[in-house]
């Protein structure tokens, strides 16, 4: 893609400014795909398989190129108002950047969301032949065409609730660091400001992310019984990592998405 074809892009009247700030990255479960500029940015380039591949050197040289496009933007804009990028001193920046990523990944709401990344890996990986077993009884049930049954619908619910958990699996500790690193770095989290933190927003998708998970999860205990108390661990610490969150960003579940919370 190149810049004219971007800047065309960006110019529809009918996209939504900034919709993907604060999305789950879910595309294929979105309505508003129609007014978003970083999905139209991905149409524009998905007919060619390769370039979609990440094995595929195509990949790489795409994002390689949408990069290189940005940053020309923005020293173009910069220009504009009078600023040389290249005159910037990042060094002191740089060493505190570092620093504050440290603390971010230190603290308990990014180490208790990065625990529920081994806790989901952990889970399938023992009770994989569990889930499997089941499809297969569930598939020899829908072959007999068992009157007052719906097996098909029962597989389509366990692959759906397992693809729920897989999706925020590691978006839900993603979105916490990025509302850590906010907070912590104060970038427009100041209380008389008039505008919207990003770290409050980033920490919604978040909770929206463990909401979901956890209706997930309680939907896999009554599929899987047997495996209750597993679960009820999972939940358990879902639910203290959700009051964690929101004890540390109150105003999170107030914030507006664009879109999305119109």
């Amino acid at each position: 893609m190149d810049k004219e074809k971007l800047l065309k892009l960006a110019e529809n009247p009918n996209n939504i400014t900034g919709i993907y700030n604060y999305c789950n990255r879910w595309c294929e479960r979105c309505s508003f795909t129609s007014k978003c500029l970083n999905f139209q940015m991905g149409e524009e380039e998905s007919a060619d398989t390769e370039s979609n591949d990440i094995n595929n050197k195509k990949f790489w040289d795409k994002l390689s190129e949408i990069f290189k496009i940005t940053l020309e933007m923005i020293y173009e804009d910069a220009a504009k108002m009078g600023i040389d990028l290249d005159a910037i001193d990042t060094t002191d920046f740089t060493k505190k950047e570092e620093l504050l990523n440290q603390e971010a990944e230190n603290h308990v709401c990014a180490t208790e969301s990065y625990k529920y990344i081994d806790m989901v890996k952990k889970w399938f990986e023992s009770y994989s032949e569990i889930t499997k077993s089941k499809q297969h009884e569930l598939t020899q049930k829908a072959e007999l065409e068992i009157p007052g049954t719906d097996p098909i619908k029962e597989i389509e619910n366990i692959n759906d609730v397992c693809d729920v958990i897989h999706w925020y699996q590691y978006q839900i500790h993603i979105k916490t660091k990025r509302a850590i690193h906010g907070m912590l770095g104060n970038f427009n989290d100041d209380d008389e400001s008039d505008y919207p933190n990003d770290s409050d927003g980033s920490a919604k998708v978040a909770l929206i992310g463990i909401d979901d998970s956890i209706a997930a999860w309680g939907e896999l205990m009554n599929i899987f019984p047997s495996e209750e108390n597993e679960i009820l661990n999972i939940l358990v610490h879902l639910e203290r990592l959700r009051k964690t969150i929101e004890k540390t960003f109150p105003k999170a579940r107030a914030f507006k998405r664009a879109g999305f919370d119109d």
